[in-house]
């Protein structure tokens, strides 16, 4: 009798799910980190020295806005670089993408934190953390992907080991980014974004 393949050897392993799926989900953050931008109180506005007041006091929520925005869209092109370089997917890398996928929809909340709390170390802490989830997704689908041969066959020798190691560089930046924030949380967040813009506008990519 012939044998019949088991559920796992065929499940997930269209790319462009993957694909379509994350850039909803990448959408709907990048969208709902702007809803936690207020309006100034209208009653508490009388005149245009007023209004130019309530908005310089929303000036730290619009920097936190802003690196939530350029975190996001690291891992984003991050994670297409990854998904352009594949051959096919299965269950388990699947499941990886799901898993990087989560702390994408935690970055609303991770920022509002932060914003709300930008003199706390643990608001601090857990903004980095929710980085570090993040790396850790995209470095193990990168590994797990090498690994079990599901890469294009034209893809360069050493873009999977260069792409990991631009990971645990950048996850080596964050955190110390995040323990500066013993001395003074801002110190933090400037560090961040001073190393999410070198990751924006770094030169283009090359494997070697």
């Amino acid at each position: 009798m012939p044998e019949h393949p088991s559920y796992n050897e065929f499940a997930g392993r269209r790319v462009d799910r993957i694909a379509a799926i994350s850039d909803g989900i990448f959408g709907v953050g990048m969208t709902l980190l702007v809803l936690d931008l207020r309006l100034p109180e209208a009653e508490l506005i009388h005149g245009e020295r007023d209004l130019c007041r309530a908005l310089v006091s929303i000036v730290p929520q619009l920097v936190v806005y802003m690196m939530s925005f350029a975190t996001l869209g690291i891992f984003w092109v991050g994670q297409q670089t990854g998904l352009n370089h594949l051959e096919r997917s299965d269950r388990h890398l699947t499941w990886i993408y799901l898993a990087f996928l989560f702390p994408v929809t935690l970055m609303p909340f991770s920022t509002k934190l932060l914003a709300g709390f930008v003199w706390s170390r643990m608001a601090v802490i857990a903004y980095w953390l929710n980085i570090v989830l993040l790396g850790g997704g995209l470095y193990a689908a990168w590994g797990y992907a090498y690994r079990h041969k599901l890469m294009k066959a034209d893809t360069p020798q050493g873009v999977a080991a260069a792409v990991c190691r631009r990971i645990v560089i950048g996850q080596a930046l964050y955190a110390f980014g995040a323990l500066l924030c013993v001395f003074d949380t801002r110190l933090s967040i400037v560090f961040i974004v001073l190393v999410q813009l070198n990751y924006v506008i770094a030169p283009k990519f090359r494997a070697t």
